[in-house]
């Protein structure tokens, strides 16, 4: 081999070697844009597909379309109305916890759709809000798949309780600062219409919900708030 044709094959492999690391850079570059966007929701993704090229392409696809969304914040009227509306949810647990699930489900859906979130389906609302709330999405799972065996006669009124507290933190963060906003406090005792008093229970009084403990509405044969 002359003494050119070796220099070309130098320069080649050089070249070879140089875009071999630049693409390994770029991938691990993605790969943490998208861990770091994700959170938990990237490992659950990396867990659940066997191709890791797939489910990087999922969580890519997932982040482009949330990115052609217009999501846009409550306004304070709306945020205070909606948060009326889940206390009167709320209040409907101890007499018809199933209905109360099903009924805080659908007011999720709704400020997610005022929002600008697609929700014609349920896969579509569970794949943005994967996005957008990485941090609390499995409890969306979670209380979806509560409410689906709910309707089939088959969730406890603990399992039921679960679910209303899984809703009710997702509720909270879709209506965030716009709740604030509106001069309404977003602790969990004024989310279900009662206030925390010094030894930590919850003061029910006037929301139509007995202040009593879970031991205790246990005993009474009532099922227990979901705040207990």
């Amino acid at each position: 081999m002359s003494g050119t044709a070796l220099a070309v094959v130098i320069i080649v492999a050089a070249l070879i070697v140089i875009a071999a690391i630049v693409l390994a850079v770029v991938q691990s570059r993605r790969r943490a844009a998208l861990k770091d966007r994700f959170g938990p929701e990237y490992d659950r993704t990396i867990d659940l597909t066997d191709n890791k090229r797939q489910a990087h392409k999922d969580l890519r696809d997932r982040a482009a379309q949330r990115d052609q969304l217009e999501i846009r914040d409550l306004t304070p009227a709306a945020a205070s109305r909606y948060q009326e509306q889940w206390t009167l949810v709320q209040q409907q647990f101890v007499d018809a916890p199933a209905g109360a699930v099903r009924e805080a489900q659908q007011l999720v859906t709704t400020v997610m759709r005022e929002r600008g979130y697609p929700t014609d389906e349920h896969d579509e609302r569970e794949s943005m809000l994967s996005v957008d709330h990485s941090d609390i999405v499995d409890r969306y799972r979670t209380a979806t798949q509560i409410e689906r065996r709910s309707q089939a006669g088959k969730a406890t009124t603990e399992d039921l309780r679960q679910a209303m507290q899984h809703y009710r933190t997702l509720f909270e963060a879709l209506l965030g600062d716009s709740l604030a906003t509106s001069g309404v406090a977003t602790n969990s005792a004024n989310m279900t219409g009662g206030n925390v008093n010094t030894t930590g229970n919850v003061n029910t009084t006037g929301t139509g919900m007995p202040a009593t403990d879970s031991a205790t509405t246990a005993r009474r044969g009532t099922p227990a708030s979901p705040d207990a």
